[in-house]
């Protein structure tokens, strides 16, 4: 296999990377009991989404 000739630079080893970072994920409240629940996930705590009943829990 054909191996680099020459070093890349920083600059473009950075901007590979730029896409490579940890996000932190988007939260709101619960509609029906208040706790803390991503976005577009049933809430753990009572198993509401949006105001209706998902899951009994």
């Amino acid at each position: 296999m054909p191996n680099p000739k020459r070093r890349h630079s920083a600059t473009r080893r950075d901007k590979r990377r730029t896409h490579d970072k940890a996000i932190v994920p988007q939260l709101t409240k619960c509609s029906n009991c208040g706790t803390a629940v991503i976005y577009h996930r049933v809430c753990p705590d009572c198993g509401y989404y949006r105001g209706e009943l998902a899951v009994e829990i």
